[in-house]
């Protein structure tokens, strides 16, 4: 899953990056209000870690243009303001959910994780699917009971994939997941990952849409 984190302080920032990444997700950072409404409008992602307080262009009007064309992205707003009027402005501005800075940080992967199942139609904490089971919050697979050990690209092809069975990802979509804005990206990941992900859980759960890209069957 490939994330926008939007914050100023270079402190909380480099803090919540380093934490994502070692839940591996994908992670691009900006700091400044005009910086992030760019990378919202060339770049598609998962959901959105979003303050408030910014230079250059303000987080609720970030958050008021998003919405404006119409874009659909979870934004979770992370923020010092803890008056009860802001934080209901920031809901009807279109946010999804709201956490107060100081915030316990295993609470805000749990807030990540129930944002990202409610965006993929999901209210379950685990996805089962034709045997294979995978848990997000603990990043434990199996297949059939038996427990498999995934790399986290492989994880990052994956949960997609699981979370919207029938749904057609085509590799570029799947490479935005994987890869970050410092990541060079080599032709063939895509193909190699699945390649790896078929062989440890089933050459069948997994399948190509010729000239789409590739889906989990629903059935």
């Amino acid at each position: 899953m490939r994330l926008l984190l939007v914050e100023d302080d270079t402190m909380i920032g480099e803090t919540v990056l380093d934490l994502l990444r070692a839940e591996h997700y994908a992670v691009d950072w900006v700091r400044d209000g005009d910086a992030a409404d760019t990378a919202l409008r060339t770049q598609s992602y998962d959901l959105v870690l979003l303050d408030l307080g910014l230079p250059r262009r303000d987080g609720l009007t970030v958050l008021r243009d998003l919405r404006a064309r119409r874009e659909r992205v979870p934004v979770l707003i992370a923020t010092a303001r803890d008056a009860l009027s802001q934080r209901v402005e920031g809901l009807d501005a279109g946010a999804d959910d709201y956490v107060l800075k100081p915030y316990e940080l295993d609470e805000l992967l749990a807030r990540i994780r129930a944002l990202l199942r409610r965006s993929a139609g999901r209210a379950e904490p685990v996805y089962d699917h034709q045997g294979v089971s995978i848990n997000p919050a603990t990043r434990e697979a199996s297949v059939h009971g038996e427990p498999v050990v995934l790399s986290a690209r492989e994880w990052a092809v994956l949960e997609p994939l699981l979370a919207r069975p029938g749904l057609v990802l085509s590799r570029a979509q799947l490479e935005e997941k994987l890869y970050d804005w410092k990541n060079e990206i080599s032709s063939n990941a895509v193909e190699v990952y699945i390649h790896g992900l078929r062989k440890k859980l089933g050459a069948d759960l997994i399948r190509n849409v010729r000239g789409v890209g590739y889906m989990v069957p629903k059935q």
